[in-house]
């Protein structure tokens, strides 16, 4: 049954080109082409990233952060009370104004107490900015070697200048070492990600984070079982850049280094708005398509793959636009306000700034 199923899965007919079959792609003469079990070893990697990535954090992300200037702010605990704690927990973690007088009337407290109480309660969930800056540094250091190392294999191919390149051949297309590590390393780095999104600081945009990590895994996945190993590379290095100037623009902003931040962000909407919305819907999108129509080269793998990198292009667009906001308050204020995406600390007010908010 299980048998019968597998080989129905990878029939041919799906997800290869017409006039091929999967005995075509079978290593010979010492000529190696990608296979499905080839990602197994993703599996132990993804762990072994994890722990790279915490010892990082601890012994690289907090001490850079402290050289760099970042303070953590003070947080007074909320004093314990069990009825509110209770109501936080199962119910809102910020109360309506009328359920901020009940909650004063069961637990004998003015409503001003009360709300000082959610205030303290939320801010002691909220990760501390070194640990946003570890995080952030942790991304860096990835992303940094995985577009300097793509771009070192770029050099010595076409397939960026010429990206009607990446289908020569195909797909009887060699897969190069390189290339394989390559994959196998981002592969891994996408799967921890997924396995500690919930341990992670947690950002206004969590489920496009979840929506793209799974898309991004499904992409490498597939791209690498159906050799679209070379059109995959290039996907990942129009994605990666923008990703390091994006986790540089972050720890800027954790550590209040206003000026370089601010041309840090600069810089970061350039490659973004041109790599994700110019480089990559010509050099990929229409590329795929092009050859595609020329070569008549129509199969469910192919229209697969077209609906992830769309869905793939879908959220470059939803982050363009929130990158968009914040160019428009820089525009507007004459410097980048905080990340929209991030989970901004609440000042422990005063009573007269807690009468007036409440009235207002």
């Amino acid at each position: 049954m299980l048998t019968t199923l597998y080989e129905s899965f990878w029939d041919t007919k799906y997800w290869i080109a017409p006039g091929n079959t999967w005995a075509d792609l079978e290593d010979s003469d010492g000529i190696i082409y990608p296979h499905p079990k080839d990602l197994l070893a993703a599996i132990p990697l993804t762990f072994v990233i994890t722990i790279i990535r915490y010892g990082i954090e601890r012994m690289i992300g907090l001490p850079l952060s402290r050289a760099f200037g970042v303070r953590n702010p003070i947080r007074i605990k909320a004093t314990p009370n069990p009825i509110l704690e209770s109501f936080f927990q199962t119910q809102k973690k910020n109360p309506e104004k009328y359920e901020l007088n009940q909650l004063a009337s069961q637990c004998s407290l003015s409503v001003r107490q009360v709300e000082r109480w959610f205030r303290r309660r939320r801010n002691q969930e909220r990760p501390l900015i070194s640990k946003k800056f570890s995080e952030a540094c942790w991304r860096f250091l990835f992303y940094s070697c995985s577009f300097f190392g793509g771009f070192l294999i770029f050099c010595n191919e076409t397939w960026f200048s010429q990206p009607e390149t990446v289908w020569n051949g195909y797909p009887k297309q060699p897969l190069k070492t390189t290339l394989y590590w390559w994959f196998l390393l981002e592969l891994s780095f996408y799967l921890s990600l997924l396995l500690t999104l919930t341990l992670d600081v947690k950002r206004k945009d969590f489920m496009g984070q979840v929506i793209h990590h799974f898309a991004t895994i499904t992409l490498i996945s597939f791209a690498y079982c159906a050799n679209f190993v070379n059109v995959g590379a290039l996907v990942l290095l129009l994605h990666d850049v923008s990703d390091v100037f994006l986790e540089v623009y972050k720890m800027l902003s954790y550590a209040q280094w206003k000026q370089a931040r601010e041309a840090i962000f600069i810089l970061f909407t350039l490659v973004f708005l041109v790599t994700r919305l110019i480089l990559f819907p010509i050099k990929v999108l229409y590329t795929t398509y092009y050859v595609a129509h020329q070569r008549k080269s129509y199969f469910f793998g192919y229209y697969f793959s077209i609906t992830l990198l769309m869905v793939l292009q879908g959220l470059n667009i939803f982050w363009s636009s929130l990158i968009l906001k914040m160019v428009r308050k820089f525009l507007a204020e004459g410097q980048v306000t905080n990340d929209v995406r991030s989970d901004l600390e609440e000042e422990d007010m005063s009573d007269e700034q807690l009468t007036v908010k409440l009235i207002q």
